[in-house]
């Protein structure tokens, strides 16, 4: 159907950018990650120019899984039996919004990186010679809380399925630990992207939705946090 106006071609737009956000998770995460992205461009007051490409990969990301979308939905359509070509077709529709995805990260490690780096010694000079037990500590502790949490919800096991997930909060936890105890831009940028994996295969996996593998994650990071100043305050 042809649009009558103006008006209309950009509702229909609208629209399409909503049936994604209801409908796929994976445009969903791109809009959160977007979002974050955003955030830490004002934190750090990047330059006009890097704020050009921070943008040019955050639409690119996007504007190519509306397109993965497109793709999926048209076989879909035409066909609801399985076909080698349509999984072709689908396959590489994926395949751009990897290829998009890999920029975008290698957009935001240039411009972010030397940012983050720097402060990373100044923000752990503090606390990285603090006792090796705080992050047993800590691990405890995120256990616990996971454990109460999903008791008082009366969903999941401890570290299967339900709110919030304990792999996630563990994996957190533990790379918060390792980014405070080694001081090193390197390492820390590791643990951290180990910890981005597990949670995603979480969610991958269909044991966990997004937001509990956010809330889980947030919960490691904060009790860590908590353990370690706590330690500052009262040694």
């Amino acid at each position: 159907m042809r649009n009558r106006d103006l008006l209309e071609s950009f509702n229909r737009a609208a629209n399409g950018i909503i049936f994604c956000l209801r409908t796929q998770r994976n445009f969903r995460i791109h809009i959160l990650a977007a979002v974050l992205v955003l955030f830490f461009s004002l934190w750090f007051h990047i330059t006009k120019e890097e704020f050009l490409l921070v943008l040019t990969a955050i639409f690119l990301v996007l504007v190519t899984e509306i397109i993965n979308t497109a793709v999926e939905v048209t076989i879909d359509l035409i066909t609801q039996e399985y076909h080698p070509l349509a999984a072709v077709a689908k396959n590489v529709a994926a395949g751009g919004v990897m290829l998009a995805a890999i920029i975008a990260v290698i957009t935001g490690y240039i411009v972010f990186f030397p940012r983050v780096n720097p402060l990373i010694p100044k923000t752990v000079e503090t606390i990285r010679n603090s006792p090796i037990y705080l992050t047993l500590i800590a691990l405890g502790l995120v256990i616990l809380v996971v454990i109460i949490f999903k008791t008082g919800i009366g969903k999941g096991l401890p570290f299967s399925g339900g709110m919030p997930s304990g792999h996630t909060a563990l994996g957190f936890a533990s790379s918060t630990a390792i980014i405070l105890l080694s001081g090193d831009g390197l390492l820390a940028g590791l643990a951290l992207f180990s910890s981005l994996l597990l949670a995603e295969s979480r969610v991958e996996a269909k044991i966990h939705s997004p937001f509990e593998v956010i809330i889980g994650g947030l919960l490691g990071i904060l009790l860590t946090l908590l353990v370690f100043q706590l330690h500052i305050r009262l040694g």
